[in-house]
């Protein structure tokens, strides 16, 4: 009956269902922790955690709980109204994003809820351009608003139409055309090259807004110096910056956020995935006069910031503030990444935390390795032809790793 069940599923999504996912051939029907079960009764460690989103593992019964309570209370009223937990989830995201920052440059963050991280970057985009407008409007100037965005080569921010423009992905963005203007790429880490786009386009750019550590094109973080100086060009040239922490933050890599690794304070900070450990959440959250810019009716969502979401997220972000938990992502993020440079077939790691990507050998197809380590019941991601990503559950323990890194051995031997 259970290989029905998937026969079933995949008949049905093969008629009903439109194939933007290339899914593979196992059906998850209960997880728990660090593990997932398929309608076989098979179980899996899962060094994916639903691409970044299970912060907390599994059916975490903080968050299970918070939404067992809302649902039996209120699942739903719309944004017109006030609701129990928003306010306090916008205090604990501030409160974050706040965390060891300068004296000086602290102060109050104002969030807009979403649903994923795509809408937050929509959000981000949109208040810097109405910022740069307003700013040359209150300076009485007649001269045309700055519009243009900084962003860069091999980054990813979203599916959207605008989202997809400043994602530095020609390959992602082939076939939708025309592509919405307004965007320009810069190569990752190359201070000079950031420099000479600043001096090229001066007085056009509103904003620069950059992945501290790019997930989607293989794990790639920014460098501290190249943070800093976007940070300087930007304050220099009164443009925003603006973080996408959608992938790299809440915790993700033992910080609140990526950027505070770099000791730097952008004016924007979007995020998603891991907010709400499972449950549908976004958020884009700006400080200073950034965060006054959108007002009443312009800017909105009809499912952003639900009741069902900030019960989620209030309970996650709770259960993430452990001091404990920071520092057991920065221990076990370095044992595991030790731990992986010895594997055989692996000949480059890096990243940050638990967000770690793997470069194969020669003669290893990253697609076969993931295809294996299933079969031997892990699961991983190619982000590329010869690129693994790994973003386990931030409950991750050493001993997850030490297994994780058996299956991993035998998943290369098999592969190659």
């Amino acid at each position: 009956m259970s290989i029905r069940g998937l026969e079933e599923q995949q008949h049905l999504e093969t008629e009903y269902v439109m194939p933007t996912f290339a899914r593979k051939s196992v059906q998850f029907v209960r997880g728990r922790g660090m593990y997932l079960e398929d309608d076989t009764g098979k179980c899996y460690l899962d060094f994916l955690s639903g691409i970044g989103v299970c912060s907390l593992g599994h059916c975490h019964p903080a968050v299970v709980d918070a939404i067992t309570a809302q649902a039996e209370k209120l699942i739903h009223v719309s944004n017109y109204f006030y609701i129990e937990d928003r306010g306090q989830v916008a205090r604990g995201l501030s409160d974050m994003l706040d965390g060891g920052a300068p004296e000086n440059t602290r102060g109050t963050w104002k969030t807009f809820f979403a649903n994923s991280g795509a809408e937050a970057n929509e959000c981000a985009i949109k208040l810097a351009r109405l910022r740069a407008k307003e700013r040359v409007a209150h300076a009485g100037n007649t001269d045309r608003a700055p519009s243009l965005i900084v962003t860069l080569v091999k980054s990813f921010h979203g599916r959207t139409m605008t989202t997809l423009a400043a994602t530095g992905q020609s390959g992602l963005q082939r076939g939708f055309e025309p592509i919405p203007e307004g965007f320009v790429y810069t190569p990752i880490n190359d201070v000079d090259a950031l420099r000479a786009l600043f001096e090229r386009f001066d007085g056009q750019i509103c904003a620069m807004m950059l992945e501290p550590i790019q997930g989607e094109s293989g794990v790639h973080p920014c460098t501290d110096e190249f943070l800093q100086e976007a940070r300087r060009l930007t304050a220099e040239t009164g443009a925003l910056l603006i973080c996408d922490e959608v992938q790299c933050g809440i915790y993700r890599t033992g910080a609140p956020f990526a950027f505070q690794r770099a000791d730097i304070v952008p004016d924007v900070v979007t995020m998603a995935k891991g907010i709400a450990s499972g449950m549908v959440c976004g958020a884009c959250a700006a400080h200073g006069d950034a965060g006054e810019v959108l007002k009443a009716g312009t800017h909105g969502s009809t499912f952003g910031g639900s009741n069902l979401a900030m019960a989620a997220a209030r309970a996650t972000l709770r259960e993430l503030s452990d001091p404990t938990m920071a520092l057991g992502v920065d221990e076990v993020g370095s044992y595991f990444a030790e731990r992986l440079k010895k594997v055989d077939g692996i000949r480059g790691v890096r990243g940050a935390g638990l967000m770690v990507g793997a470069d194969l050998a020669e003669g290893l197809v990253a697609g076969r390795v993931v295809d294996a380590a299933l079969e031997a019941g892990l699961v991983i991601n190619a982000t590329g032809p010869q690129t693994l990503r790994f973003l386990p559950p931030l409950i991750c323990s050493k001993d997850d790793v030490d297994e994780m890194i058996e299956k991993l051995t035998r998943a290369c031997e098999l592969a190659s």
